[in-house]
């Protein structure tokens, strides 16, 4: 006999399976008539499960910027915690840093302190042109520049980008970052602290 799935669980997978849904709208009509569209969920089922699993290793790498041990994310996802840093433990530690000019790298951030390093860096003209694990590399220009750190997964994107935010790199599941100029002159003030690039 099996279990019943937990409201939390069917929530879900009627979520995902909604997801699959909008990304070929004419795949559940195929479904009732066509053998070889069964071929056309398996590719689409099997790239979203490659997804989620790329989601799922930016949600533990969020985590640990946030400052979670290793031993909370192995007991949230049922492993050990040596189990869990063996597999998701690609953290960035150390950086590669060379001259690119007027390019910074501000070092190290967590998740609680990045939009205010980010806040103080753009009133002196920097902004973030691309980041990664507890870093944000900024350029600087000739005016003030501000942030804005929002859900990968929410709707708010989307007016953002309407509003003039430039998306800054790929989202960083769980965020998206943007960053936009304010016509503001820049503040006087030291380059940021982090090393040249």
């Amino acid at each position: 006999m099996s279990q019943e799935p937990e409201p939390a669980e069917d929530d879900l997978r009627r979520a995902l399976s909604e997801a699959l849904a909008a990304v070929d709208p004419t795949l559940a009509g195929r479904l009732e008539h066509d053998p070889d569209s069964y071929l056309d969920l398996i590719d689409l089922t099997s790239r979203s499960a490659a997804e989620i699993s790329q989601l799922l290793h930016l949600a533990v790498t969020s985590a640990r910027q946030a400052g979670v041990s290793w031993e909370r994310i192995g007991q949230r996802l049922g492993m050990s915690r040596q189990a869990a840093q063996q597999r998701f433990g690609r953290v960035i530690d150390s950086i590669d840093v060379h001259d690119a000019g007027d390019k910074r790298r501000l070092f190290p951030l967590t998740a609680f302190n990045e939009m205010d390093a980010l806040d103080e860096a753009g009133r002196t003209g920097w902004h973030s042109i691309d980041y990664g694990m507890y870093f944000h590399d900024v350029i600087q220009s000739d005016e003030q520049w501000e942030h804005r750190r929002v859900a990968a997964f929410g709707s708010s994107r989307h007016s953002l980008e309407s509003d003039g935010w430039h998306r800054i790199g790929t989202m960083w599941f769980p965020w998206a970052y943007y960053a936009r100029p304010t016509g503001k002159p820049i503040e006087p003030a030291k380059p940021p602290s982090g090393p040249k690039l």
